[in-house]
């Protein structure tokens, strides 16, 4: 066999190889964005992929037990037990009725095990509010 046939099929190889993986890769990856709602509609489903589900956290409910966290996620008059082991800390924004995305798998027994939380504290990123001079400050500097 010549040298550029051997080198041409040594190259299809890796680059299949790569591609296989890759493509492998993505789909264990990727989650899709599911309300709890839609999680609750998959039923038995929801078990067999990796999800992500938004929500927002039930005031009272974080209860941490080591590196386990466990919180209620509501939406509208939905809820869903949440348990995280993940190994990287939690956000700072994620408190009592915070918004907040669990990356995770749903267990047999209806809660979910998240590996990431994502979470935003609504107030934090509003405006300040705007100063309103006192009306008795108004009224020196119209008699000056």
């Amino acid at each position: 066999m010549k040298p550029w046939v051997k080198f041409t099929l040594l190259i299809v190889a890796i680059v299949g190889t790569l591609s296989w993986l890759a493509i492998g890769g993505i789909s264990e990856t990727k989650t899709y964005y599911k309300t709890i709602a839609e999680v609750a509609a998959m039923g038995g489903r929801a078990q067999e992929n990796r999800l992500r589900v938004g929500g927002d956290v039930e005031s009272g409910s974080i209860v941490r037990d080591g590196r386990i966290v466990r919180f209620v996620m509501k939406q509208d008059n939905l809820k869903l037990n949440v348990v995280y082991t993940g190994s990287d800390p939690l956000p700072d924004t994620f408190r009592d009725s915070s918004q907040a995305l669990a990356d995770g798998r749903m267990r047999p027994d209806g809660t979910f095990e998240a590996s990431r939380i994502q979470a935003k504290c609504a107030s934090k990123y509003e405006g300040k509010p705007k100063f309103k001079v006192p009306q008795s400050q108004t009224t020196n500097k119209a008699s000056l």
